[in-house]
């Protein structure tokens, strides 16, 4: 995977990073996973129609200034104000449009992932061992089990160190497309399937309809 494969629009790139694998060093060790359910988000002066779920739509701002980056580099937000979201950015350098990471499949440093999980529900007196399928299920656990945070991996270069990224090359699985997950209004409607995930796998999070959004 190059700085080829993600030069064109989130919507052509979502699906093909399905069965791809991301990880990301640090020293508490490597975690991996695979990727299995993923979101695509337009942008201001993208080829595709206006995203009004995207951050980018309007303008650049402090924000969202790494959509806008160069394909294939990091943008991470703080999702209500609670945990972090990775999304990885697609089109040329100045044009806004990127791929949300919501779901993966653990393939290595599961110990790992669960440890940075379990750290983030300090009010349990004794937490609940997670399941496999929920280590990596839905965007905030997913960054979260990477080790993902805005001020260490925000506009950092997926294509190198310390990220690991490899393509999926075939995949077995139906790939499914539907509405965005928790998007308000039409943006997430039916008229924007750009969600996508590998059907019937279980480590893809459930459809929630945001608010005043058609439920689908």
């Amino acid at each position: 995977m190059d700085r080829e494969f993600f030069a064109p629009d989130a919507i052509d790139v979502a699906p093909q990073l399905l069965g791809a694998v991301i990880g990301l060093s640090s020293p508490e060790g490597t975690v991996c996973l695979r990727i299995t359910e993923v979101e695509a988000y337009m942008g201001l002066g993208s080829s595709g129609r206006y995203d009004p779920g995207s951050h980018s739509k309007d303008r650049k701002t402090e924000r969202n200034a790494s959509m806008f980056l160069g394909p294939g580099h990091a943008y991470v937000y703080l999702s209500y104000g609670t945990h972090f979201a990775l999304n990885i950015v697609c089109s040329p350098t100045g044009v806004a449009s990127g791929v949300l990471i919501r779901s993966g499949e653990i393939l290595e440093g599961q110990e790992i992932a669960e440890k940075r999980r379990l750290a983030m529900r300090p009010h349990s007196t004794s937490p609940t061992p997670l399941g496999y399928r929920d280590l990596a299920r839905g965007p905030g656990n997913l960054a979260t089990a990477l080790g993902i945070t805005r001020l260490k991996h925000n506009g950092m270069d997926i294509l190198a160190p310390p990220f690991i990224l490899e393509a999926s090359g075939h995949i077995s699985e139906t790939i499914s497309s539907g509405p965005r997950v928790g998007v308000a209004g039409a943006a997430g409607g039916p008229e924007f399937p750009w969600r996508f995930w590998l059907s019937g796998n279980s480590s893809v999070s459930a459809f929630r309809p945001g608010r005043n959004a058609p439920r689908a």
